[in-house]
Parts: structure tokens; sequence; C-alpha cells
């Protein structure tokens, strides 16, 4: 019995110990669920450049960026960004503690990345988190410009799409706002558009040239959506109804 009770405090704090590396290693499997679902946020087909991609990562919560790899995720492997995120668990049973862990993973952004992969451990680079300028504000769409210098045909007349581009072109746009024109049934659409960051609604202004009507509008924020094509030629000469 003596021997038993001798045995006891050894066996208690062997278990204890075990607590606290299973405690850890559920934190770390937390840390690793961060890096994770920054990788999902990350993922796209879209072409993006390394400062798009660190920039994009540094602003997800939780997440700092250490070190980014490569030049473009279409480019050779993609990217490579080095995450550091943290986790936590509790251990102990009667008097339970929080043990919280600060790791690093590599998450891979690539066309040929497969949504939810595993990030990879990894050590963590020296150094303080990477900081990133923010983009560039886009120039601003030219409504009034458009709207006052795009042509007026009166009804019965014929739509000139050589003069509607002549137009465009007399607007000395910004190279960053990109022109589309179709003419289709007489009518000729145009859209301007600047390039958006895949998460939020984009710029554009939509016209539409037709015999008795010129019209200049920009869609509903809901239709500006990635996916949603609103912001599209086909929209400028078939708008779609407006969400109720």
């Amino acid at each position: 019995m003596r021997r038993l009770l001798l045995l006891a405090p050894l066996l208690l704090f062997t278990a204890g110990c075990g607590v606290v590396q299973s405690s850890e290693g559920e934190a770390t499997d937390a840390a690793r669920e961060v890096a994770g679902k920054a990788g999902e946020r990350l993922y796209g087909q879209r072409p993006r450049t390394a400062e798009e991609i660190g920039r994009s990562a540094s602003g997800i919560d939780g997440v700092e960026v250490l070190r980014v790899t490569g030049t473009s995720t279409h480019d050779g492997d993609g990217i490579d960004v080095v995450v550091r995120t943290s986790g936590s668990a509790y251990s102990g049973w009667l008097d339970p503690k929080e043990v919280t862990v600060r790791r690093c993973f590599e998450v891979r952004v690539s066309p040929k990345s497969e949504w939810g992969e595993d990030p990879r451990d990894v050590d963590c680079p020296d150094g303080p988190p990477l900081t990133f300028a923010p983009p560039p504000e886009p120039p601003p769409l030219p409504y009034e410009e458009l709207r006052a210098n795009l042509p007026r045909v009166p009804e019965g007349g014929r739509v000139d799409e050589a003069e509607v581009r002549r137009t465009l072109a007399a607007l000395d746009l910004h190279p960053a706002i990109r022109t589309e024109v179709k003419a289709d049934g007489g009518r000729v659409g145009v859209l301007l558009s600047v390039k958006g960051n895949g998460f939020d609604a984009q710029d554009c202004l939509l016209a539409r040239v037709g015999p008795g009507a010129t019209e200049v509008w920009v869609p509903p924020r809901i239709q500006r959506m990635p996916g949603e094509g609103g912001c599209t030629v086909a929209n400028a000469l078939d708008p779609t109804p407006p969400p109720h």
C-alpha cells in the first residue's frame, strides 16, 4: 500500500505532462486551421502578383505574413506565403489553464493548388511581419463627361458605332479604365470599368446609344459583385432588372 501511495504522485505527474502535450497539439491544430482558412481566402484562378497576394493575406484577421516568394500566381509554381497564426486550447481538468501557441505555415497560391489544401508546417523566419502599401486608388469613372459627349440619335435615325468609339477616344481616359463597345439590334452598348479585387463590388459605368435615347448609368451594387454579370457590355445592351 505504501508503495502504491508513493507511485501515485508520479503517475499524476506523468498524466499531467500528457495532458499538456495534448493541449499544445490541439492549440497547434487550431493555429493550422486559421492558416487553412487564409489559404481558402487566397484561393482563386485569377492571376495576381506577389504584392497582391501578400497584401490580401496581411488583411486577414489573425494572420501575420512573414515571407512571400514567387512573382505571380501563374508563373512557375505560383506564390508561397509563410504566415504566422496562433491557436489556443485548455489543459488540466481540475484547474484548466489556457495554452496558446504561435506557429508558422506555408500556403501556396497557384492555379494548381486545391481548395482546402492543408498548409505546410514550417519554421518561422526571423524578423517582423511584412507590411504592404495600400493599393492605388482606382481612377474615377467619367459619368458626367460620358453622358455629355455620347451622340444623341433622333427617332428613326441610325447609330454610328464608329462615332461612339471616337467619342470614347476623345475623352482621353485613364489607362486603368477598360472600355468595351458592342453594336446589336441598331443600338450600341458601352462598358467602362476598372479592375476589381475579386471580392468587393466592381466600379463600372454602362451606356446605351439608340435611336431616340442615350442613357448612362451605374448598375446596382449587387449586380456589380463578382460573378453577377452587371459590369458587362451585354448588360448595357439588355439591362438586368434591378433587385427588389
